[in-house]
């Protein structure tokens, strides 16, 4: 008799064009560490803006002040491998830690960035124009900030290398997931051809253009490159760290040499910099933060884009004013302390104050 009975094949003998499931998306790491760091160069580039006003005083001549002077130029010092970091953190999240979907997304992040930038624009100028300090007229500064930093919002300038660098980070990442970001790629075109336009403009109209800031150069673009390597290291991967607590402090004594004997101020290029940012990043990267402290470190870190968007205001209002040429190095020690402290702790309060506010996407 035949048998009647039908053979069940595998699925994938039977020709089956069924998706195989996908697997959940593990949870994404949150990076306690790079909350840290975020933390460390607030705070730090509020110490470097603080000593600078110390060195103005003096016109950067120890003979005007060396108690001030020296104060000032030791806190600036410390600071240079922030700016770097900053960088380095951008290249990571686009890269590693939080690399972009679609376009649409990335477009939330540059907005996300952009929307502050213009915002504390317009308060720093308003601010300025209320003391009388702007040095040309408002609309004129205004329409400048539209292609770079201006007074008296001067340190704004890194947000127009920030934010071309993570457009450009995260096109390269979308094209080689098989998207096509052509919103993203026209932006950047239109950041490339930007200064030659305003070029040609002002060779036939005879009008004085702007300078452009939108761009990057080399420098940033491997600070983010670089930094999103050595921040995706696996835990261990850096078994002796001892080596970096020697070259940091050389590292910050050489900025102090280049700052007063070279050129004030050292550019981040430079391999002091450089030295001192990796230092810096291998130091941080991968510490265990206590749990205890996770929520308010967390916190604090969500906070600091607008305290250090905030704080120039401080510096402006509050330091300027006291500080003097004629001090002695341990007043001036003692009074740059202070003075610092007193800063930061106005911009992060400043800026958990508009947090409550849902203002976060407003005033960073």
């Amino acid at each position: 008799m035949p048998n009647n009975t039908a053979v069940r094949l595998p699925q994938q003998q039977q020709g089956s064009t069924a998706a195989p499931e996908q697997k959940p998306r593990p949870p994404r790491e949150h990076r306690f560490d790079i909350d840290l760091l975020r933390l460390i160069c607030s705070a730090t580039i509020m110490l470097g803006h603080v000593g600078a006003q110390f060195i103005h005083s003096t016109d950067n001549d120890p003979t005007n002040g060396p108690g001030t002077y020296w104060a000032g130029h030791v806190a600036e010092a410390i600071n240079p491998f922030a700016v770097p970091m900053y960088f380095a953190i951008a290249g990571w999240a686009v890269l590693v830690g939080a690399p972009p979907r679609d376009s649409a997304r990335m477009w939330q992040r540059i907005v996300r960035n952009t929307v502050p930038l213009f915002a504390w624009t317009a308060v720093y100028l308003v601010w300025a124009w209320l003391r009388d300090r702007n040095d040309k007229p408002m609309t004129e500064l205004a329409t400048d900030s539209l292609v770079g930093s201006v007074q008296p919002a001067y340190h704004l300038w890194f947000m127009y290398n920030y934010i071309p660098i993570i457009a450009l980070l995260a096109f390269a990442m979308l094209i080689t997931a098989g998207k096509r970001p052509w919103t993203l790629g026209a932006a950047l075109l239109g950041i490339a051809v930007l200064p030659s336009v305003l070029t040609t403009v002002a060779e036939v109209t005879g009008a004085e253009m702007p300078t452009v800031a939108w761009g990057f150069g080399t420098y940033s673009l491997v600070y983010a490159v670089g930094g999103a390597l050595l921040f995706a290291l696996p835990a261990g991967a850096l078994r002796w760290r001892w080596p970096l607590y020697l070259v940091l402090p050389l590292t910050m004594a050489g900025a102090l040499w280049y700052n007063t004997q070279i050129h004030y101020v050292m550019p981040n290029a430079h391999l002091f910099v450089a030295a001192m940012s990796i230092c810096v990043l291998l130091l941080i990267s991968r510490v265990r933060v206590p749990e205890r402290l996770r929520p308010v470190l967390r916190k604090l870190a969500g906070a600091a884009l607008g305290a250090y968007m905030v704080h120039v205001l401080f510096v402006e209002e509050i330091v300027a004013p006291l500080v003097s040429p004629d001090l002695s190095r341990p007043v001036a020690g003692l009074l740059l302390t202070g003075l610092v402290v007193t800063v930061m702790v106005l911009s992060f309060a400043a800026s958990l104050l508009w947090g409550r506010l849902n203002l976060r996407r407003l005033l960073g």
